[in-house]
Formats: structure tokens, C-alpha cells, sequence
């Protein structure tokens, strides 16, 4: 078990990571102090969260980047290991979120879209997308000023999904 102190250190060092610049430089090196494995030729990006408690059981390997706002967690009630690998790029806003006793890897050369959610390994070179947001209604009521959620809602008309618009 961690002391007081090594958590309190952990976590000021932790938000001087996610906010001062130099993603090749300043950031790799606190979370390196923090216990983070990273290779050489890391980019980090701005807000990236990785894991408070356990930043010990995650990796990146050489050549990764990891975009803004990225959030990564080696726990689930209890640690994981997350592996990313060498010349893998994670988009703006990914979650990657590891159950406990399990190695999550993202293989070598993938790169993972914006606002995915990575819950299991990823093969190498894959290119993963996240479903794209798409429309599931019509607005009739604008959700602007005194507009309650209830009248919002029930000025909601679904569409309905056929063969030509289900891309849309």
C-alpha cells in the first residue's frame, strides 16, 4: 500500500503532466517520475489523465501519441495493465479502461479515432473508429431559455431509419 505522502506527490505531479506544456518533453518526464513506463519519442498531449492510483501498470511504447483530453485507467476494482504500443496514436478524448487482472494492449501501429472507449486489446494496425454520431429525431421545441426537458422531449419526433438514410 502506497503512503499518504507518495499519493499527495503522485497527484501534484500529476496535474503539472496534465497542464503545463511540452508534450514531448516535460509531460513524459512527470509521468515517468510518477511511474509510468514510457519509451522514448512519446507525445502527450494537453489533460490527459493517467491512472492516479496505479500509473506503474501502464506503458507506451516508442513513438506514441496520445491526444488531448485522453483518459487512461489500469483500474476496475483492482489493477490492470494497459500496453500501449509503438507507433500507436489514440484520438482527441479516447477512454481506455482496463478490469482488473487483465493486459489491455493496443497494438503496434494502430491509430484509435476520436472519442472512442477501448474496453479490450486492439490488434496491431488496426484503425478503430467509434460510431459516429447520427440523428434520431426531429426538434419541433428548441431546447433554449424557459424550455423545460419534458416539453423539449415531447417535441421530439423519432426518424425513422430506412435503407437509403441508415449512414445519415
Amino acid at each position: 500500500m502506497k503512503n499518504i505522502i507518495t499519493k499527495i506527490a503522485n497527484r501534484v505531479i500529476h496535474l503539472l503532466a496534465r497542464n503545463l506544456p511540452g508534450s514531448t518533453s516535460v509531460r513524459p518526464f512527470l509521468h515517468r517520475l510518477r511511474g509510468v513506463k514510457i519509451h522514448k519519442n512519446v507525445w502527450i498531449g494537453d489533460d490527459v489523465y493517467i491512472d492516479n492510483d496505479y500509473p506503474e501498470m501502464i506503458e507506451i511504447h516508442e513513438n506514441a501519441g496520445i491526444l488531448l483530453r485522453c483518459t487512461l485507467l489500469a483500474h476496475t476494482r483492482g489493477p490492470g495493465k494497459i500496453v500501449i504500443g509503438k507507433n500507436v496514436v489514440v484520438g482527441c478524448g479516447c477512454v481506455i479502461s482496463c478490469p482488473p487482472n487483465y493486459t489491455l494492449t493496443i497494438g503496434e501501429g494502430s491509430v484509435i479515432t476520436a472519442n472512442s472507449v477501448i474496453l479490450k486489446s486492439i490488434p496491431p494496425f488496426s484503425f478503430v473508429a467509434a460510431p459516429q454520431a447520427k440523428p434520431v429525431a426531429k426538434v419541433t421545441v428548441p431546447f433554449f431559455g424557459n424550455v423545460s426537458y419534458d416539453e423539449f422531449m415531447a417535441g421530439l419526433i423519432p426518424i425513422k431509419r430506412t435503407r437509403e438514410n441508415s449512414d445519415t
